[in-house]
């Protein structure tokens, strides 16, 4: 098994048809024991009874810098240590440029960028002690193409600055053997886009992906669980493409 014996960290990872719980469930196959964080209403203990009685389900909200380090301490707490952390939680919202308010700005940035920043945040100190650690974060292929799918240029910048807050990560926190690396997948069946794509579009989304279909949570799962694993044991600081040739650069 790939992740034996590794504690994983998942953010908003509770939502069943999410790229979260595909992940959190495929390391949980691999071997791993598997903390997800999100929200009340999300109810992440139950997503975590649904792996395994081994399995940690904690409140967490990542747009709060000490909600997170609570969490970071009862997972140490609980666990032992922190091995892997998914940065996954996010939010998007389908609004033109000049439609874009403050608050819509705000709300954005704040779950996937500032969330990024305050889970690793919270994370790294144990990471370091260990001298090891991987941080896997979802950043998305609007950030590569400008959008031009479902969410707005607020969600395209703030995945953008996931890829290169990443980056800046892996390059500061090589010399202690943490490796950061980044996901971007295209577009892919999950809640937040389900029935978001209008009939009439459709057919010419599919016509700009050369493998002609919409991709799978496992999908991107298989890709997160290859990152944090030793098979990429020299790979940080990397953009991994989940997008079905969406885009090809």
């Amino acid at each position: 098994m790939l992740l034996k014996d590794k504690v994983a960290v998942i953010t908003g990872g509770a939502g069943q048809n999410g790229l979260g719980f595909a992940t959190a469930r495929m390391m949980a196959e691999q071997g791993a024991r598997v903390v997800i964080l999100d929200l009340a209403v999300a109810d992440p203990q139950a997503a975590a009874a649904r792996l395994g009685a081994q399995h940690l389900g904690l409140v967490a909200d990542v747009t709060d810098k000490a909600s997170c380090e609570a969490a970071a301490a009862q997972i140490k707490a609980a666990m032992g240590r922190i091995d892997i952390l998914v940065n996954n939680a996010g939010i998007t919202q389908p609004v033109k440029f000049l439609d874009i308010t403050g608050s819509d700005y705000d709300r954005i940035l704040d779950v996937s960028l500032r969330g990024t920043l305050y889970a690793s945040q919270a994370v790294l100190p144990t990471m370091i002690a260990q001298n090891s650690g991987s941080i896997v974060c979802i950043s998305s292929v609007s950030a590569q193409r400008g959008g031009g799918i479902l969410g707005g240029p607020h969600y395209s910048a703030a995945k953008a600055g996931v890829l290169g807050l990443a980056r800046a990560m892996a390059r500061e926190y090589g010399g202690n053997n943490i490796r950061v690396n980044c996901v971007t997948p295209g577009l892919i069946a999950t809640d937040i886009n389900k029935g978001k794509i209008p009939d009439d579009k459709r057919q010419a989304i599919l016509d700009g992906i050369p493998l002609g279909h919409i991709g799978e949570p496992n999908d991107v799962a298989g890709c997160v669980v290859f990152l944090a694993s030793d098979l990429s044991k020299y790979c940080t600081g990397i953009t991994l493409d989940v997008n079905g040739g969406m885009l090809i650069h």
